[in-house]
């Protein structure tokens, strides 16, 4: 079963959190409502989120103030950051959102299909990375496991290689399909950085897995444990 990725909505207003709700809950996946800066970090220290939407106008810590301290944690740090406000300042303002991290910057009212397909991208992204994380760990579980018990030269290694494999070519697959809805010229520039460098990923972790095929070198490229 695939898990939901989570999506962290962080706004003073509840009547803004519920419209949020609204607009996000066709992409099926788990929103998290934090309704001050204080409350969003707290909930950053737990839970891992696939894009932040964060409102800039708030009491005590505004969203410039918590997108700093996001950045500055290095668990956090990576999460891409929509900033929304209902005040338009000017270029000056919206630099300041860019410069404390953000991806976007949206100013209210908002189109709700294109913040949707905005935050959907981020979630593909999530997800991708997901996979192929839990890929690579599967992977070197089983690489360390056939060394330790001296089967290296064994077999047994080239079932779970081909799983390996297959799995590798479905995320690749994916990855594919998204990039090419990515070519376009509407795209966020910081989503197509972020897929080119799942891709390059992808493309290493086959070289890793084309390595250790039985005609490629296979279990001679594994380092001895002896």
């Amino acid at each position: 079963m695939v898990q939901k990725a989570k999506i962290l909505l962080v706004d003073d207003r509840p009547e803004n959190l519920l419209a949020l709700e609204a607009i996000l809950s066709a992409l099926d996946q788990t929103l998290v409502r934090a309704s001050s800066g204080e409350e969003a970090l707290k909930a950053l220290l737990t839970d891992d989120f696939a894009v932040i939407l964060l409102d800039v106008q708030m009491p005590g810590m505004d969203g410039f103030e918590t997108a700093a301290h996001i950045k500055r944690r290095e668990r956090t740090r990576d999460i891409p950051i929509i900033f929304l406000t209902a005040i338009n300042h000017g270029p000056h303002h919206t630099f300041r959102g860019y410069a404390a991290g953000a991806v976007d910057y949206i100013s209210k009212p908002f189109d709700p299909w294109v913040l949707r397909a905005k935050v959907s991208v981020f979630v593909e992204l999530y997800m991708k990375n997901c996979q192929l994380r839990e890929q690579a760990a599967l992977l070197r579980l089983q690489l360390e496991g056939s060394a330790q018990a001296g089967a290296v030269d064994s077999k047994e290694p080239a079932g779970l290689l081909a799983e390996l494999s297959a799995r590798l070519a479905a995320v690749e697959e994916q990855a594919e399909a998204l990039s090419k809805q990515l070519d376009d010229d509407s795209a966020d520039a910081a989503a197509v950085a972020t897929a080119a460098h799942l891709e390059r990923k992808l493309t290493g972790l086959r070289r890793a897995l084309d390595a250790l095929e039985p005609g490629a070198g296979g279990a001679s490229a594994l380092p001895s444990q002896s």
